[in-house]
């Protein structure tokens, strides 16, 4: 089937169900008005591991799937889609599934924004495979709604395999909750020129505990460690990059320390906890992305 225009007459069973397509751009999509969404085709870089899980978490599907047809919203139908981009309304076969029920269709549709080509054309998905990340659509089985309007991936093995990875560690038993901010800053000086202990309470949605703790001996590189407990554990270390642990804090952690986030009022204390705290900004590093 060739690729059709939404708007014009045609015979074809998703063209007839426009009710849905049109719903969800009006909809669900409206609140991106402004935003800028990343290429989701022909992109140079590659997604980060801060992508993947911001993509993959408020999604109950992941699914490799192969586009079997496509249709384009005309732009006055597609509100908040940006320049250079358009939205196509696809089908989809579904491949496999990463995250979600084990029931999904053999066959989905749904909306995503995709760039323009060169030549300023919507590009021919047709034949191309996709990691998409969604919600079903209630009472419409078969019928997806991304997360976010461009939230489908080209698919190789080696993005599949890094996003089963992702999958499995936030459904993972004791997995890191999301951080909010740190609150409870105190630091102590020890009994020897050097020496000095800062601790700071993480906070979490839904109040789970969580610290952060900050060791310095004479002639010893200081030491710093998470503990996702109520107990503040002078053992911890410090999360692995690629892990859940190292994206709630180096994604989510505030760039600095407020006021009010202390529990002490001297000053020496207060440069010292700062101080600590942007050690273990800088020991985490960036949270890189490439898609916003």
């Amino acid at each position: 089937m060739k690729m059709i225009e939404l708007g014009r007459a045609a015979p074809s069973t998703y063209l007839r169900r426009l009710a849905l397509p049109l719903a969800l751009a009006a909809c669900a999509l409206a609140g991106s008005a402004g935003a800028q969404p990343a290429p989701v085709a022909g992109a140079v870089e590659a997604p980060t591991y801060a992508d993947l899980v911001a993509l993959a978490e408020p999604a109950a599907i992941v699914a490799e799937v192969t586009v079997k047809d496509q249709a384009t919203v005309p732009p006055e139908r597609a509100p908040g889609l940006s320049p250079g981009r358009a939205r196509l309304y696809l089908e989809a076969q579904t491949q496999r599934v990463i995250k979600g029920p084990g029931a999904l269709g053999e066959s989905q549709v749904y909306l995503a924004d995709v760039p323009l080509t060169p030549k300023g054309k919507p590009p021919k998905l047709k034949k191309q495979t996709f990691l998409v990340f969604a919600n079903p659509v209630a009472g419409r089985p078969g019928e997806l709604q991304l997360v976010k309007p461009d939230a489908q991936l080209a698919s190789d093995p080696a993005l599949a395999e890094r996003v089963r990875t992702v999958v499995g560690q936030l459904a993972a038993p004791g997995a890191p909750p999301r951080v909010t901010g740190v609150r409870d800053v105190i630091s102590v000086a020890g009994n020897l020129a050097g020496e000095s202990e800062t601790q700071m309470s993480i906070e979490t949605v839904g109040g789970a505990p969580g610290a952060l703790t900050v060791i310095r001996r004479p002639n010893e590189a200081p030491k710093w460690g998470v503990s996702w407990s109520e107990i503040v554990d002078q053992s911890a270390r410090p999360p692995a990059p690629g892990t859940i642990a190292w994206y709630r804090l180096a994604c989510f952690l505030p760039r600095q320390l407020a006021p009010d986030d202390f529990l002490q009022a001297d000053a020496a204390g207060r440069q010292r906890a700062r101080a600590d705290y942007q050690f273990v900004l800088d020991s985490l590093g960036p949270c890189e992305r490439t898609r916003h």
